[in-house]
């Protein structure tokens, strides 16, 4: 929209406009609602006035700032529900002035429209990419400034109503919840079709150490809107600490690559403001169709093995490719875990692992075997793949705790030591209920403190450091205490090394290392009842 000059003969023209009959107020009263609230930041003073009345006469609460440097204290003191802006401001411009209130968490989803007389388009455009909703030309009269003040603010407090009354986002982001997005994903595999796409954020231990873990939360929080906007009508999520889940309703492999290229750009050729240091952000992307899935924890798995394949291709895409020389063997093997599942073939054996540091209990780490029809034994590292691949590890994962907590419990009641390393992965730990689950088993089991630790690849550590802790604060400081251990390596050879500590944070108060022997079957004396 372009604007034309104006003087301030002009805009005291205009303000002598202003009348009941030309200005239509709001009926505060009826609308049984507070008075609208609107922020004026315009240096001029007979502008300020201006607008102020026209304002006021119409029943909104309206308060003027002349510099930019009090804009952002009255924002916080007043709440306004909408900042009426002049492009121009001493000591800063308004299109730097928007940047610092876009960076307010209180202040991200705000309108903010200028009122200005400035012809030029590009300085316009430059504002709106900062985060302006709209322009008006000055001058401008009474009725028109009215109108258009209230339209957007019906609308922006409609939207927060929703988003305040909408449990499906998070209230901070407005991304969807992670659940809600994996249900619609469900209720897609069912006959409504469909892709997903998952969105990797590169570099994260760089960004970490830059700007520290509050610093990388925000810029996380900033990417998470801007894919958001980019998606459009698409429903994204949150997966962890540097991933996002989009779900693309009724899209195809044509439509999908598409869509990852537009995401690509949206995020990664914006510039990003982290604590005043500009940042742009490398996103991969990973992307698969909804059809040859039958459950989304399968999607889920696909896109996140395209995402790592994204990460050495030039473009940074991928789309799923199904390994068809394996397909056979695999759905084979998938089959068998859900039939272990319902039939009760998996089984766990114990490693016996000897504290450096010393220590009385025995302690034991759990591993999961699966026996086949002929009585052969199937390892953790055949069976964790696929169940990863078909979604299943949070099912097996629930199993495996079970059968531990099961033990120690016995253990506690019959005051017998021993402690138990149980591997979870780090998708279990990010579902929501998870954590629910286990503290529902432990108050039904109660076992002794310290007997249980959680163990988790130091890889998912480093990456999910907030995972991590929103897991240790589902759990509560007055809940069963629960330990963490962290795999320095993914293997399970003698050199598979731990630390364990006690306050349930897998990143501090390292207090043991343990080393581990070849693994054993459970011995009467150490893990039978």
């Amino acid at each position: 929209m372009t604007a034309s000059p104006v003087s301030h003969s002009d805009a005291s023209v205009a303000s002598t406009e202003p009348t009941t009959a030309d200005a239509p107020a709001v009926a505060a009263a009826d609308r049984q609602e507070p008075p609208y609230r609107v922020l004026i930041a315009e240096d001029d003073a007979s502008q300020a006035l201006f607008a102020e009345t026209v304002l006021r006469g119409a029943g909104i609460d309206a308060r003027a700032v002349q510099t930019a440097s009090n804009v952002l204290p009255e924002m916080e003191q007043f709440h306004p529900d909408l900042v009426l802006m002049d492009l121009h401001m001493p000591g800063m411009s308004g299109t730097d002035l928007i940047g610092l209130i876009r960076l307010h968490p209180d202040f991200a989803h705000i309108p903010v429209v200028f009122l200005t007389g400035d012809p030029d388009v590009e300085r316009q455009f430059e504002a709106l990419e900062q985060g302006a909703d709209d322009f008006l030309n000055k001058p401008i009269r009474p009725r028109h400034l009215i109108a258009a003040v209230q339209s957007r603010i019906k609308r922006a407090r409609a939207l927060q109503r929703q988003r305040s009354s909408d449990t499906s986002r998070n209230a901070t982001t407005g991304l969807y919840h992670r659940p809600f997005v994996l249900q619609s994903v469900a209720t897609a595999l069912t006959g409504g079709g469909g892709g997903a796409l998952f969105v990797e954020i590169q570099g994260v231990p760089a960004l970490r150490d830059r700007y520290g873990y509050s610093g990388f939360e925000q810029l996380m929080h900033d990417a998470g809107r801007r894919l958001a906007e980019v998606a459009g009508d698409c429903m994204c999520a949150r997966l962890n600490d540097n991933a996002f889940l989009v779900f693309a309703q009724g899209c195809g492999d044509s439509q999908l690559e598409a869509l990852a290229r537009k995401l690509r750009d949206g995020i990664g050729q914006v510039v990003f403001d982290c604590e005043g240091i500009p940042q742009r952000l490398r996103p991969v992307i990973g992307f698969a169709t909804l059809a040859p899935f039958a459950e989304p924890g399968a999607v889920l798995g696909a896109i996140e093995r395209a995402a790592r394949a994204a990460r050495s291709e030039a473009i940074g895409i991928a789309a799923h490719v199904a390994d068809t020389s394996e397909g056979t063997v695999a759905d084979m093997l998938v089959e068998s875990l859900h039939a272990g599942l319902r039939d009760g073939a998996f089984e766990l054996a114990f490693q016996p692992v000897v504290a450096v540091a010393g220590g009385d209990e025995p302690q034991f780490q759990a591993l999961l075997r699966m026996r086949d029809a002929d009585g052969t034994l199937k390892p953790a590292g055949v069976l964790v793949p696929a169940a990863e691949s078909a979604g299943l590890m949070p099912q097996i994962d629930r199993w495996v705790l079970a059968q531990a907590i099961e033990r120690l419990h016995r253990r506690h009641e019959s005051q017998r030591a021993l402690r138990l390393f149980v591997t979870q992965s780090s998708r279990s730990l990010a579902d929501e209920q998870h954590a629910q689950w286990l503290l529902q088993q432990l108050a039904s089991q109660p076992i002794t403190d310290g007997s249980l630790v959680i163990d988790l690849r130091l890889d998912d550590a480093l990456v999910h450091p907030e995972m991590l802790r929103q897991f240790c604060d589902a759990l509560g400081p007055s809940g069963p205490r629960a330990y963490y251990s962290v795999s320095a390596s993914s293997c399970t050879g003698p050199n598979r090394m731990h630390c364990c500590n006690s306050c349930r944070c897998a990143m501090c108060d390292c207090r043991r290392a343990i080393r581990a022997p070849a693994p054993i079957r459970p011995s009467a004396s150490d893990c039978a009842a």
